[in-house]
């Protein structure tokens, strides 16, 4: 018996890690691991089956070609080598006659890992080579990102274990209890010590039921809730004119604009009743040291850049950035110095080429011609699952002239339309390195056990793909990890005595860091070395300089669809387990009694929810869990377990402000019940 160190891949804030118990070769057991100080030996209800997943009977064991037409999921056994040979015959086909950039690799957040995962862009180098186009991985955070580096430098925030030291906490737009619930331990020390905890959510989710107030905004409006908060602590005279003069810039013209936000106006925009606005901008006001909570869901709408610019500014008035347990946390990813360029080497490409962004795959494969996209590497992703429009993403996958090799585990409603499945290795069965983006620790992943079958690590079918295409590079064939000590390899103090030694030792390893971490003690990370009220930089790419209120751009008639994290799904992982499956029941749809009664719709009833874009169905339960106007489900259902189609099948192929993120909750939809089959 031995236990095995590790980390979960998925793409939640916690990264946790993990420990696995291994007999005889196998993995027989899977625990938190307890001496994480995020962790805390505990795993979500989703993570809790992994090992299950991995034995599960639909996994993927050995290479396959298609033998269908695309989309019916009819696939032969083939050996690995004729499997390289097809890919690298047809790469060179296409690059023969196409060039390098008519090759897309697109990858997904089924693992965030540096070497096996996104985050390291795994594969990339061996596309670089190739001269292949870039994949911009917009569909999660991106705009939200970009407008807190026009506000603070970074998106990086506060440390989440700090919300134990906070007397106010907002849960703005976030479900922990659900998506992250390692900081929920944190919030309750805080309550502990008398904080109160405030949920703005448009959904009463598990979070916000457990809060102490609980404001139902209109979605995407959030911006002029911020604005508005502030206007209330701007005319109590309650700003921090100290840490605004000494750490801020463009702060008068700011003022100017938080005037144009007075809690009537306020109240207009987002549906919320004026004294619940004055009441919080009160309480705000008041309440040191005042922490705020947002994570992705809230930036997926027209206005989701602007909306987190307004929130970071927040804690810039109240003076809350100097205090511990004060500050916004959305994510803590832009602490991590690592060496990313060493890992990606973009300056292996032969020559500049575009860029393809991830939230328009549809459009990339259907409308970009210059040149059109003819080869489609599918890692750790499955867009026809979680993709805006998924209509148009079936269109796309269907071209007959598409070579699309997918990497993956299970046959998902994306390998339905591959040519070439390639089998991969789970978090268990390889080497790699993990980055909360909720927490200040790296995690190391040690594999606890042999893959099954004839799966291999991505970083290794890379290397035997470009082994087989005669590539003379020599950093194509790092192993693993070569790849992990280059990828630590970085100057910056916050990784000054963490090593790959250490890290296999204790399993993870806290950023050279102060505790508590004021993320600006020593300034920002902007232009100006201040917090940016107003900037510069967003004016040159054409945007407003100062943080305001973008409405929703999906304005028309029907109810707003929010469709959030499930509780029992990642994205579209798990969404094939028996057993979660089960827990999570058919899709539903959430409706208020008044949007109900007026569509003569009552409880559990079938319903079909649909726009211009497609449609999926649902069970109704009418609930006032949701405000007035507002439709709610969940995402992560298989389309091939639920009719074909998800929430998705609704969801545009338009931008958010910044950034180019998508706008999965920017979305216009009617419901009706469902025609008897």
């Amino acid at each position: 018996m031995k236990k095995v160190l590790g980390a979960c891949p998925l793409d939640c804030p916690d990264a946790c890690s993990w420990v696995v118990t291994v007999e005889d070769g196998q993995a027989v057991s899977m625990r938190g691991n307890a001496e994480h100080p995020m962790t805390r030996g505990a795993l979500c209800v989703k993570v809790n089956r992994y090992l299950e997943q991995t034995r599960a009977q639909d996994r993927i064991l050995h290479p396959m070609r298609r033998v269908g037409r695309k989309g019916e999921g009819r696939f032969e056994r083939i050996s690995w080598d004729e499997a390289l040979g097809e890919i690298a015959g047809r790469l060179d086909e296409v690059t023969a006659a196409y060039g390098g950039q008519a090759v897309w690799p697109f990858q997904g957040t089924g693992s965030l890992g540096y070497i096996q995962g996104l985050e390291g862009f795994a594969g990339r180098r061996f596309f670089n080579v190739l001269g292949a186009s870039i994949h911009d991985p917009t569909i999660c955070s991106i705009a939200g990102s970009r407008g807190l580096k026009y506000t603070l430098g970074t998106s990086g925030g506060m440390d989440p274990e700090d919300f134990a030291r906070s007397k106010l906490i907002l849960l703005w737009g976030t479900n922990p209890l659900t998506s992250g619930h390692h900081a929920w331990k944190f919030i309750q020390d805080a309550r502990r010590e008398g904080a109160h905890v405030v949920a703005i959510d448009p959904v009463r989710t598990r979070s916000a039921a457990q809060a102490d107030e609980h404001l139902a905004p209109i979605p995407g409006t959030d911006a002029a809730l911020a604005l508005g908060l502030l206007n209330v602590i701007v005319r109590m005279g309650a700003q921090d004119q100290e840490f605004i003069d000494e750490h801020t810039f463009g702060w008068d013209a700011f003022r100017a604009r938080i005037e144009e936000f007075p809690p009537a106006r306020v109240a207009e925009i987002t549906g919320l009743p004026e004294d619940r606005i004055v009441a919080l901008g009160e309480r705000v006001a008041r309440t040191r040291p005042t922490a705020i909570r947002a994570t992705q869901g809230i930036q997926r709408h027209a206005g989701g850049g602007m909306t987190l610019r307004a929130l970071a500014c927040i804690p810039g008035v109240t003076g809350d950035w100097a205090l511990p347990g004060g500050g916004l946390c959305y994510s803590t990813s832009g602490h991590f110095k690592l060496n990313l360029p060493g890992l990606v080497r973009i300056d292996l490409l032969p020559h500049p080429v575009r860029t393809l962004s991830m939230t328009r795959l549809g459009e990339g494969l259907l409308d970009v011609d210059d040149p059109p996209v003819k080869a489609l590497f599918v890692i750790g992703a499955n867009p026809v699952g979680s993709n805006p429009h998924q209509t148009k993403v079936r269109r796309g996958l269907a071209r007959e002239d598409l070579f699309t090799v997918v990497l993956e585990h299970f046959p998902t409603d994306t390998t339905d339309y591959a040519d070439i499945v390639l089998p991969a290795t789970m978090q268990t069965e390889h080497l790699d390195v993990i980055a909360g983006y909720g927490h200040l620790y790296l995690v190391w992943n040690e594999p606890a056990v042999a893959p099954p079958g004839e799966c291999l690590s991505t970083s290794e079918t890379f290397r035997r793909l470009a082994r087989r295409m005669g590539m003379t590079e020599p950093s194509l064939y790092d192993s693993d990890e070569d790849l992990a000590r280059q990828l630590l390899d970085s100057p910056h103090p916050s990784l000054a005595g963490i090593t790959v030694e250490g890290l296999r030792e204790q399993g993870f390893a806290r950023l050279n860091v102060a505790r508590p971490f004021l993320p600006f003690a020593d300034g920002f990370p902007t232009t100006s070395g201040r917090l940016e009220f107003y900037s510069k930089r967003a004016t040159r790419v054409g945007h407003d300089p100062l943080p305001g209120f973008t409405p929703p751009a999906d304005a028309g008639g029907g109810l707003v669809l929010i469709s959030a994290a499930s509780h029992h799904f990642l994205n579209t992982t798990f969404g094939n387990n028996p057993e979660l499956r089960r827990r999570s029941g058919a899709p539903v749809i959430v409706l208020h009694p008044d949007d109900a009664a007026a569509r003569g719709i009552s409880d559990r009833d079938a319903v079909r929810i649909y726009n211009d874009r497609g449609s999926f169905e649902a069970v109704a339960e009418v609930s006032d869990r949701v405000r007035p106007g507002v439709a709610a489900t969940t995402k992560g259902h298989w389309a091939k377990f639920n009719g074909g189609a998800n929430a998705n099948a609704t969801v545009d192929e338009r931008d958010s402000d910044m950034g180019g993120g998508a706008v999965f909750h920017d979305n216009r939809v009617e419901v009706a019940r469902a025609e008897p089959t």
